[in-house]
């Protein structure tokens, strides 16, 4: 299989070499470096920092205190608690969420939009079937019936749950793809060889698409934390532990928006959930100019 073998070789050998100079590209870039220091920043605070911060306890003798308070550089709530503390352990599960849900609607899109694209037929139609009726039923509507019926009150179940309503957009967009690669010389030679469904779709054709997923892996990732945060904003997931999601939503139903002494409280999630997506956003724009020749050669 010598000359099926060349297309995955020109994409597949040099794999690790290219990721590293993904990285080394994105430092020539200044946006994408930029916003790849703020994702791993965060990540890295959010994962170790609160292991190192003490437990934050309601106190009534500090209830509402502005920012830049002693002791309190962000304020305190209602109850009294560090705003800071609150917010420097609140991301690790939006993190977490995000990610994981991003993988899980990913690692989907992928396996039914190429197996409805290579096999056809009875199966392509279940899976766009599916993939219509799930983009028919708006996304917040079915989250927020879901969780009357579910408790939501693990980091799993909701990537879960997001993750396994988020595949459908990319579904589609996979399958496209693979419509467009299943006809090329090398994937033709892999069928004459009858090396398996598997083995072509998975090992011939996908590394042929490895930015493209990368890239809608990390807007997955976005999308995914826009709707956890709205699901906490909105009383639709249970409301304990604390992340940044809880924290907007017991700020706003507090009135902190009305409260100058507050407005550390709500500003500090949103703050912190606009900086992230910012990161998020502009390295994935330069890892598009990075991973896609046309735009890397204009």
């Amino acid at each position: 299989m010598t000359e099926a073998s060349i297309p995955v070789a020109a994409i597949g050998t040099p794999g690790v070499s290219r990721f590293a100079g993904i990285l080394r590209s994105l430092r020539r870039s200044p946006a994408g470096f930029i916003g790849f220091l703020i994702v791993a920043l965060m990540v890295l605070i959010t994962a170790i920092v609160p292991f190192f911060l003490p437990d934050v306890s309601p106190n009534v003798k500090e209830i509402l205190l502005p920012s830049g308070s002693p002791g309190h550089l962000l304020g305190t709530d209602n109850e009294g608690k560090d705003v800071l503390i609150q917010m420097i352990g609140g991301g690790r599960t939006v993190i977490f969420v995000g990610f994981f849900a991003a993988a899980i609607s990913t690692v989907l899109a992928i396996v039914l939009g190429s197996l409805a694209a290579y096999l056809g037929g009875w199966v392509d139609s279940v899976v766009v079937t599916l993939a219509d009726v799930f983009l028919t039923v708006p996304q917040i509507v079915l989250l927020a019936v879901l969780g009357a019926f579910f408790k939501l009150d693990s980091p799993i179940l909701l990537a879960l749950l997001v993750g396994g309503l988020s595949w459908p957009v990319l579904t589609r967009a996979v399958r496209a793809q693979v419509f467009s690669l299943k006809e090329r010389e090398f994937v033709e030679a892999a069928r004459l060889l009858d090396l398996g469904t598997a083995r072509v779709v998975f090992v011939e054709i996908l590394p042929n698409m490895a930015s493209f997923i990368l890239m809608n892996f990390m807007i997955g990732v976005t999308n995914a934390i826009y709707q956890l945060v709205g699901l906490y904003l909105l009383g639709l997931a249970p409301l304990t532990g604390s992340n940044w999601g809880i924290m907007l939503n017991r700020a706003w139903i507090a009135g902190a928006i009305f409260n100058d002494a507050s407005l550390g409280w709500i500003l500090s999630p949103i703050v912190a959930i606009v900086l992230l997506l910012v990161g998020l956003v502009m390295m994935t724009r330069s890892l598009e100019e990075i991973l896609n020749p046309r735009l890397r050669d204009r």
